[in-house]
């Protein structure tokens, strides 16, 4: 009786150790076809309660079994917190590994230079891996919300590419393109040159998203920062066709015409003298360089080749024969 006593309990030892071998190294469909799957792994979560979640977002089978897994392999307090991706069937021992690791899945972001605030929401907004905290915030709270009481939120945001955990809140990516254009800022204002007619970092950043929006040509930016700082040391109004769009807001058909130009608003730069009231864009680093370290020249006007690079004039009567030769083709 006791040899078959331990006959069987070898037996079903054996049978146990095979069926956890199958079930570790088998990966696990669950009928699922739509993978990727994101999941997430709270802060403070017990394996076991990582288990439940994981089952629930239909990653895991047989949580009972993943929880004794980990127990096995010493790993239950060893889970790292963040947001997760599998993209496919995977095993328990594969899944194991991924939580323990912290091999977290990152969402991407790309903010070109030069969008409006507007676009950026808009991608952020339709973004799926970010949870939109924002949403039924207006322009106000959500700059309350990052610490700008009172401040416009265009041209506040550095346009770059951001990674994020996917799950995370749309105001963490708000709060860290915020800061980044802040420290932008304030690291090329300390570099100014002197002489420049600006009352303040903000001027400077209303500057650098005009600049941004004339050209595409890195290398023009400071030689178009120096003829805006030109006109304005002399009184003379910008007329900066991006600034009168920006302006008409939704009103804008694609092209600009002559009563768009007369159309008085506080954009209007050929209407009102000096800067328009706040930014236009979100400018690039380039930008924020050129206008604040602008090309010593005495141009006023430029006029676009087609190219995407400009002709400079010092003159009306230059500028005039650039625009003959490069805009009505004389």
């Amino acid at each position: 009786m006791l040899r078959r006593a331990l006959y069987l309990a070898l037996l079903l030892l054996l049978l146990a150790a095979g069926w956890l071998f199958h079930y570790v190294t088998t990966p696990m469909r669950g009928g699922r076809s739509d993978y990727p799957v994101a999941f997430s792994v709270e802060p403070g979560i017990t394996l076991k309660g990582a288990a439940r979640d994981m089952a629930q977002a239909g990653v895991l089978q047989q949580p009972w079994a993943f929880v004794l897994l980990g127990r096995i392999k010493g790993a239950a307090a060893e889970i790292k917190a963040g947001s997760y991706a599998v993209n496919g069937p995977v095993t328990p021992l594969d899944l194991l590994r991924k939580i323990t690791v912290g091999e977290t899945a990152l969402g991407k972001l790309t903010v070109p230079e030069g969008w409006s605030f507007a676009e950026m929401r808009g991608a952020i907004d339709a973004h799926p891996g970010l949870r939109h905290d924002s949403a039924a915030m207006d322009e106000g709270q959500l700059m309350q919300t990052l610490g700008a009481k009172g401040s416009h939120a265009e041209g506040r945001f550095f346009p770059d590419t951001y990674f994020f955990d996917l799950g995370s809140s749309d105001l963490a990516l708000y709060k860290r393109a915020y800061k980044a254009m802040q420290r932008k800022l304030d690291a090329v204002w300390r570099t100014r040159a002197p002489g420049l007619p600006y009352n303040s970092p903000d001027e400077a950043l209303t500057m650098a998203s005009i600049i941004e929006k004339e050209t595409g040509a890195p290398e023009e930016r400071p030689l178009i920062a120096a003829v805006f700082l030109n006109r304005l040391k002399i009184g003379m109004r910008l007329q900066t066709d991006p600034t009168v769009i920006y302006g008409l807001g939704a009103r804008y058909d694609g092209s600009l015409h002559k009563a768009d130009l007369l159309a008085d608003t506080p954009y209007n730069t050929y209407t009102r003298a000096g800067l328009p009231p706040t930014p236009i864009a979100l400018p690039g680093v380039d930008a924020l360089r050129a206008a604040v370290n602008p090309e010593a020249s005495r141009a006023l006007y430029f006029v676009a080749k087609g190219n995407g690079h400009h002709v400079f004039s010092d003159n009306l009567d230059a500028h005039n024969r650039a625009v003959n030769r490069y805009q009505r083709g004389y």
